[in-house]
């Protein structure tokens, strides 16, 4: 446990620095927020993962983390636009956070129930297709 919190750690801290220091550094900002949505966590979860317990686990996390990137770029557009109507940084950042959160959440919801009328679809195209089949050869 205490390696797993410790490669967390250093991941992710080290993302955060590189992310300061060019945002010091860069004379070219768009930098930093480049930097800033290095997807440090993705890459640690699913490092973790699959380490821990094999690579079809770390291939659902890798999977499951494409809501939440759905959602980062909900999140920034909000944070910009609330930013741009009032310049309010700390209410820009509390609705990203929450709509990055909400978005996600609808995202892996719609995706799971467009996997299910799929599944129906095709089950009942070979239920459709066999009964066919069996009418054509009584």
């Amino acid at each position: 446990m205490y390696k797993d919190l410790m490669i967390r750690f250093t991941l992710g801290g080290t993302a955060v620095m590189v992310s300061y220091l060019i945002t010091v550094i860069s004379p070219w900002k768009i930098l930093a927020g480049i930097f800033a949505a290095f997807p440090a966590v993705m890459i640690t979860a699913v490092l973790m993962v699959g380490i821990a317990s094999g690579s079809k686990k770390a291939a659902k996390i890798a999977n499951g983390s494409v809501f939440g990137m759905i959602g980062g770029v909900v999140c920034v557009a909000t944070v910009w636009t609330v930013l741009q109507v009032n310049g309010n940084w700390s209410l820009s950042i509390l609705l990203g956070l929450l709509l990055w959160l909400i978005c996600s959440i609808i995202v892996s919801s719609l995706r799971d129930k467009l996997r299910n009328v799929r599944k129906n679809t095709f089950r009942t195209n070979i239920l459709v297709k066999h009964k066919l089949s069996t009418k054509q050869d009584g």
